[in-house]
């Protein structure tokens, strides 16, 4: 009798040492503040790159003027050495990505990588007095213009309203 006594006693206090364990994740777990929103992100001037990217890109640089300040730019690249590749992200004021993305890259590359994987579809639309080339994706939708020597998406994952908003902002200088 006296062996089975202590392994009685020995599950109990496992259970309670259990229990207490438990007890106390429960307070610290009610103790450590929880931010489930997601961060803010910063907003980036993108005045230099653009100028740099201006000088030394061979073809017309886009960007954007006269978006409303709820548009926030937050990234900004330009690689020379790489296809003179332009890229510039917004988020939205819906808290959606645009991005725009130009490049003397072949076109097909360039559009299956901005738009990660968007395919093209038959409907076009004028915009600025051009014609853009919709894409339709899982992910990202994307508007495309093809001109002579680069190629410059609209990109990410707003709406088409969104991505026509911003084409129409562009300006070349």
């Amino acid at each position: 009798m006296a062996g089975t006594k202590g392994k009685q006693k020995t599950v109990r206090d496992m259970i309670l040492s259990l229990g207490l364990i438990g007890l106390m994740a429960g307070v610290i777990y009610l103790f450590i503040p929880h931010d489930d929103h997601a961060p803010d992100l910063k907003r980036v001037d993108y005045r230099v790159e653009l100028l740099t990217a201006r000088r030394a890109a061979g073809y017309p640089v886009a960007a954007p003027e006269g978006l409303p300040d709820t548009w926030k730019a937050t990234s900004v690249r330009f690689r020379g050495d790489h296809f003179d590749a332009w890229h510039l992200g917004f988020h939205d004021p819906e808290g959606q990505y645009v991005a725009i993305e130009q490049s003397t890259q072949k076109a097909s590359v360039l559009i299956d990588e901005a738009s990660q994987g968007a395919e093209a579809t038959k409907v076009t639309q004028r915009i600025g007095g051009r014609t853009w080339q919709r894409y339709t994706g899982g992910r990202y939708d994307a508007l495309v213009l093809e001109d002579k020597g680069s190629t410059t998406v609209v990109t990410g994952t707003a709406s088409f309203a969104r991505l026509t908003t911003m084409a129409e902002a562009l300006k070349t200088r």
